[in-house]
């Protein structure tokens, strides 16, 4: 979690920045983490004597002596010296750092989610998603789940111009110690939340591949969009654990294409704006991939033939089962907000935008002041 605060720094940083000579990642990211590391304390120096250090003593660096340093540095003995030597504020650390904890911002982005997963999962699960004793009961720690899920993600969304950094393979680590205290935590939890890991490395690679007008490959696409759902996953396996159930694979099978089909479904009504904030979006990709005019098209047959699937493993349902599951299909498409399972209807794909580019440009100039 501490190596994701200091990234989300970074992104804040560089984009504060004012414009610079060298304009590639890398130099922005070099020069927000040497303005970083500026605003750290060291004993009674401020910004002023900082400064005038630098500029003073910078010209009698040179790159040779940074190789030769960085030889020596790389020497374990002196790294551990080093670390130890730089990290003056660990005596201001509390335990609460080894400890799984969310923002209330995160709880309450989390909060349409985990309604839906109620309203959509319980039926599941032989609970009713209107009683109060129902929910209650396990709210407390599907939240809390949900919420540290979105912490990471929301950190993950200011990462994506960096496709190797980002998220690391410990991101999950503390929650992972916090459900195993309450002996909950399984294999298939803890492949699931890989799976989240995978995708928030996948969103950032095809993202920045984006930008940069690099080659993406639609089999990373797939599996991005696949593995976008792991959170509802993640819960929906967490409520078996807790009513002490064996899993139902015939469930969760007919739910993960159902998951498929919301997840195209958001990207469709959210295109514009994953544009705007270059954010993974299947249509986007496939707009790369395939070219404007044959983008939609190759969309569509990856619809139909998940539709498809959906149909034949729907039947597969108890009979009562399948129609709740039906009537809130409905419901959630009336109400505009996340359809649950393939919308009700004709699938509408929007206007493509063929110059990202020239979109963000023309909308950013004829917003109003003030406005995001």
């Amino acid at each position: 979690m501490e190596e994701l605060k200091e990234l989300e720094e970074v992104q804040n940083v560089m984009l504060m920045m004012p414009p610079i000579d060298s304009s590639t990642p890398d130099s922005k990211r070099f020069l927000a983490n040497f303005i970083l590391f500026m605003t750290q304390p060291c004993g009674e120096l401020d910004i002023n004597q900082k400064c005038r250090l630098i500029s003073h003593n910078i010209p009698k660096i040179s790159s040779a002596f940074l190789e030769e340093a960085l030889c020596q540095l790389c020497d374990k003995g002196n790294m551990d010296s080093l670390s130890n030597h730089c990290d003056d504020d660990k005596s201001l650390r509390t335990d609460s750092e080894d400890v799984a904890m969310v923002t209330l911002d995160s709880m309450q982005r989390a909060n349409s989610t985990l309604e839906d997963f109620c309203r959509s999962y319980f039926m599941f699960h032989e609970m009713d998603a209107n009683s109060a004793e129902c929910i209650f009961k396990y709210l407390p720690l599907l939240s809390f789940t949900e919420s540290y899920i979105y912490q990471l993600d929301t950190i993950n969304e200011k990462l994506v111009q960096f496709p190797t950094g980002g998220t690391p393979d410990l991101a999950f680590r503390k929650l992972a110690v916090l459900l195993e205290g309450y002996g909950i935590f399984t294999d298939r939890i803890r492949n699931e939340l890989e799976c989240g890991e995978e995708y928030w490395a996948l969103e950032r690679k095809l993202c920045c591949a984006l930008t940069r007008k690099q080659e993406i490959q639609v089999e990373d696409v797939m599996k991005a969009i696949h593995l976008k759902s792991f959170d509802y996953r993640v819960l929906n396996l967490l409520l078996y654990q807790l009513n002490g159930k064996e899993v139902n694979e015939t469930h969760m099978e007919f739910l993960s294409v159902s998951e498929f089909l919301v997840e195209i479904s958001d990207d469709l009504f959210d295109y514009e704006d994953d544009v705007l904030e270059n954010s993974f979006n299947i249509l986007r990709m496939f707009v790369r991939i395939y070219g404007a005019s044959s983008a939609p098209t190759l969309l569509a047959k990856s619809i139909t033939e998940a539709e498809e699937k959906y149909s034949y493993l729907l039947s597969t349902l108890d009979p009562q089962l399948a129609l709740r599951y039906k009537r809130r299909c409905e419901e959630a498409t009336k109400e505009g907000g996340k359809v649950v399972g393939p919308p009700l209807g004709t699938w509408s794909i929007p206007p493509i935008i063929e110059d990202e580019d020239l979109y963000r440009y023309e909308i950013s100039n004829t917003r109003p002041l003030g406005t995001s």
